[in-house]
């Protein structure tokens, strides 16, 4: 798809968005999409629709799951969703293969992100070394498979020795758990609860994450198709305000945040989900930087950082500035985002 479909694309979502619109008490339909399903951390957006945070911005808000970032980075450039939910680490690379292409993030949710190498005590592999002469199933649209080649540099791993297993998400965990393959690729809290559901004990589950071995990066954003924040920077805004008032909320109340997960995933385990957001909660959103300085921004030099580690194993043509990257731009006042 070229830039100017792309662009075309995101121009008819604007115009179908303000037809949606008649009068000033209307809602303004919205559609925003997560990388992923329905789980425990996707409370707060939830919870922004049912305590009326989103109404109170005069916007109606449709959620839906989706296939993983690399996918769902490339549906918010197109405006098929004016809004997503992805990793930041995967758009930079988008950016760099699509110059000028019609996407940004606009607020850090994920301050750490939770990218890990999944194992369990049987298959042996505590440690990055432990992975020569292993199997590693990845699925190849993963946010943190993405990080693989900067991962192996960082611990010195040699790659050759790793028979990497393209596996496809909903048979990752059990493909581990049944011993197919040795280790695997995912996020902390998702892989974590979802080796409990297939029997693992969690003291048998071993986590590495990606950020405890040498990769300090964010992770997953909000992203917003520019040509539709250019036609509609109130909606954004607004999107952002209630999505902020989600998390405070969910941060506060994650007993009761949870519910409006299970609202629209009832086949859940609710108890396992609520671990999974409190997991989540602590250590990828309520960090240390985030309780000094507030939700959803991101340190321009960190975040400059992050992508000369990414360029250290991927070879940028056209490589993204900071500022395409992110943009601070849609946020409320620093003050308004303390959790």
């Amino acid at each position: 798809m070229n830039m100017k479909t792309l662009r075309n694309a995101a121009i008819g979502a604007a115009g179908a968005l303000a037809a949606a619109t008649t009068g000033a008490a209307a809602q303004t339909e919205v559609k925003f999409a997560l990388d992923w399903k329905f789980e425990g951390p996707s409370a707060p957006y939830f919870v922004a629709i049912d305590n009326g945070y989103f109404e109170e911005q005069g916007l109606d808000v449709t959620i839906d799951s989706g296939p993983g970032s690399v996918q769902g980075i490339a549906r918010v450039a197109a405006g098929v969703y004016p809004l997503g939910f992805m990793d930041i680490n995967s758009l930079a690379k988008f950016l760099d293969q699509n110059p000028g292409a019609p996407v940004t993030a606009i607020t850090m949710v994920y301050n750490v992100p939770p990218f890990a190498i999944v194992s369990t005590t049987q298959r042996g592999v505590a440690a990055p070394k432990d992975l020569e002469g292993k199997i590693l199933g990845a699925p190849a649209p993963d946010g943190a498979y993405a990080q693989w080649k900067a991962f192996v540099k960082e611990n010195d791993i040699d790659a050759s020795k790793v028979t990497i297993e393209n596996v496809g998400f909903p048979v990752r965990e059990p493909m581990l758990a049944s011993g197919e393959v040795d280790a695997i690729t995912g996020f902390s809290f998702s892989s974590f609860f979802n080796l409990r559901r297939n029997g693992i004990a969690a003291e048998d589950i071993k986590i590495m994450m990606m950020a405890d071995y040498g990769l300090d990066l964010y992770g997953n954003a909000i992203m917003v198709n520019t040509d539709f924040a250019k036609e509609n920077p109130d909606v954004v805004k607004g999107f952002v305000a209630a999505v902020v008032k989600g998390v405070q909320a969910t941060a506060a109340d994650p007993e009761t945040a949870i519910k409006s997960v299970m609202a629209r995933n009832e086949i859940a385990d609710e108890a396992l989900e609520l671990e999974r957001l409190k997991m989540a909660l602590r250590d990828n959103i309520m960090t240390p930087a985030v309780m000094a300085d507030g939700f959803g921004g991101v340190d321009m030099d960190r975040l400059a950082k992050s992508i000369d580690q990414i360029a250290v194993t991927y070879d940028f043509t056209n490589r993204p500035t900071i500022e395409q990257v992110f943009d601070s731009s849609y946020l409320p006042p620093a003050a308004d985002r303390k959790l």
